[in-house]
């Protein structure tokens, strides 16, 4: 029989970041405010969140984060204006973000990793599960993977982590996880993880991206977790504890993803997200699909 475990209702959102991979233009502006195509990356964040079912959303904030609340929030102002010209589709877009979700906020006060971060958001959170998206991964609204990742938790309990396969060079950028095989092909049992190891240390080429569902028994665990990796206060670490011991939070699974994802984080990549988005678009992709084949041509014949 299925064990029947409690219904996450609540997301949280780690954005106290600084954003230095992508100054000058981070120095005045949150990069989670940067536009993929017409909307800012959080925005896209928070609909995924909802989407699944989570109107809750806590956002882990910093210095400098304050139009992050001010794009959830009215603007009267703005809305009045569109709506004296009769601008029903603008209005209807601006009114859009106010209407997300229940939006809460609090400052994590010194960056001290995402460990640190998702700590604040306990007084929040509770004795619930819940769950962590990170703003620089994109997930394709067509690729529900959050929704698979609750469905997980829910039959198992513990926490689950998204993982994808990455080419063995690149699994230094990641927290890596070790896997068990199980019944279901896209779920596997965490057996152990490691924040951002060398290729020849790597237990598999298995690595975490930005979506977690969490038992609250992990909070314990972080309040004692000593900085790891680069100085910070590593989720990883604390992941590591919970799949090492089930007694405290339960088993620890992967869902493997193999849908599409864009990452905002780099600078190429999100460049890269917003060509892809853009050309899906049905308003922008006609126009844009024809324009780009035409650059490109011309840039092939001048090379």
């Amino acid at each position: 029989m299925t064990q029947s475990h409690p219904r996450i209702s609540k997301a949280v959102i780690p954005a106290a970041g600084l954003g230095t991979r992508f100054l000058p233009a981070t120095k005045a502006t949150p990069k989670e405010m940067l536009p993929v195509v017409d909307k800012p990356a959080i925005q896209y964040v928070v609909e995924e969140a909802v989407s699944a079912g989570l109107d809750d959303v806590l956002m882990i904030t910093g210095r400098n984060k304050r139009p992050l609340e001010d794009h959830f929030d009215r603007n009267y102002e703005l809305e009045s204006a569109l709506e004296k010209k009769g601008d029903a589709e603008r209005l209807a877009k601006v009114q859009e973000s106010s209407d997300l979700a229940t939006m809460h906020y609090v400052r994590q006060g010194d960056p001290k990793g995402l460990g640190h971060a998702v700590l604040c958001a306990a007084p929040h959170v509770g004795h619930e599960p819940f769950a962590v998206l990170l703003g620089d991964d994109l997930i394709d609204p067509r690729d529900p993977l959050l929704a698979r990742m609750i469905e997980v938790q829910e039959r198992h309990g513990g926490s689950v982590v998204a993982l994808m396969e990455v080419a063995p060079e690149q699994i230094h950028l990641y927290g890596c996880a070790a896997v068990e095989a199980t019944a279901d092909g896209d779920v596997v049992k965490v057996t152990g993880l490691v924040e951002k190891p060398d290729p020849a240390d790597a237990p598999s080429n298995y690595a975490i991206i930005g979506r977690y569902v969490l038992d609250p028994h992990v909070f314990g665990i972080l309040r004692t977790t000593e900085p790891g990796r680069g100085g910070e206060i590593q989720l990883t670490d604390a992941l590591q504890q919970l799949a090492q011991d089930e007694k405290v939070g339960g088993p620890v699974h992967g869902v493997v993803f193999k849908g599409r994802r864009y990452d905002t984080g780099d600078r190429g990549d999100y460049l890269r997200a917003i060509v892809r988005l853009a050309c899906e678009r049905e308003d922008l992709g006609p126009d844009f699909r024809t324009w780009l084949r035409s650059y490109v041509a011309e840039e092939m014949q001048e090379s």
